[in-house]
């Protein structure tokens, strides 16, 4: 397995500058540095071009997350053609990434906004046919996407990994995967490595994180059989922290996070970071 961090850890807003996390998150330990897709299409080429060097030079590999907005979600008719236009133009960046993968809700829109009438069965049926043809343009950059399964609170269409297999059956696409994450399952899941022993060789990608979203070890969610379930799936892709402990900015407000789970101070927050990871290693690898 290879493990990352998502780089929002330090941050409030969605988007911004990657480039200084690249070495951060080398001389803590990680392999993977995670990205969010929001604002990357508005990077210049320069940039981008410093992001992918930086990540080569310090042989860091780069994933992406996204949570669509509303104009760019698959599953309604007035929204699809948009959103398969975006996703040329964003696959076609992450290709001058070398970024292989990208998840999060992309069947669908983040955050669901509930004041709106919910039509799960119909939302599917769109949604399984815009990832069809979201797929077949991911495929031509050799790009997998992964299906996050979300809690109720965050999503309506994918709330467990029985869910996302019966989606991923319909959609019937190699290149499209499961992505889970332990906050989320936390919720939803009956058992948390039933869920990745039923995801088996389709899980794609693992977000970890407490079930208050601090760093893996500073809560009480069952680590040590977790890695035995991944052990038994013969898991060998990234497992990506996601934690979220700072209020303010979009970030705090789009998580919810009311009340502040750390210091905030980078010194605290990249201790906290390489302290789990280490905890990450030896209990994953048993």
């Amino acid at each position: 397995m290879k493990y990352g961090i998502y780089y929002a850890y330090w941050e409030k807003m969605w988007g911004g500058d990657f480039r200084p996390y690249v070495k951060r998150v080398k001389e803590l330990g990680f392999d993977i540095l995670e990205i969010s897709c929001a604002t990357l299409l508005e990077t210049s080429e320069r940039e981008l071009d410093e992001l992918r060097d930086l990540a080569l030079q310090h042989e860091i590999t780069l994933t992406g997350g996204y949570g669509p907005s509303y104009e760019n979600c698959v599953s309604f008719t007035d929204t699809v053609n948009n959103a398969m236009v975006f996703y040329e133009n964003l696959f076609r960046t992450l290709n001058k990434l070398d970024i292989t993968f990208v998840g999060g809700g992309l069947y669908s829109y983040w955050p669901v906004d509930y004041s709106r009438e919910i039509d799960k069965p119909a939302d599917w049926k769109r949604s399984v046919d815009g990832v069809r043809r979201m797929a077949d343009i991911a495929s031509r950059y050799d790009i997998s996407i992964g299906m996050e399964v979300l809690n109720r609170f965050e999503g309506y269409l994918i709330n467990t990994c029985s869910e996302a297999c019966a989606f991923l059956d319909e959609v019937d696409k190699p290149n499209v995967k499961i992505m889970l994450d332990t906050f989320h399952m936390n919720i939803e899941e009956d058992s948390i490595t039933g869920a990745i022993r039923q995801a088996g060789d389709r899980l794609g990608h693992l977000h970890v994180g407490e079930c208050n979203r601090k760093v893996p070890g500073k809560g009480r969610l069952p680590w040590w059989e977790i890695g035995r379930a991944l052990r038994d799936i013969g898991y060998e892709g990234a497992v990506v922290m996601e934690p979220f402990v700072l209020t303010g900015g979009q970030v705090g407000a789009d998580i919810k996070i009311w009340r502040e789970l750390s210091d905030g101070s980078d010194e605290t927050l990249d201790r906290d970071a390489a302290d789990s990871l280490a905890f990450m290693r030896y209990v994953f690898e048993g």
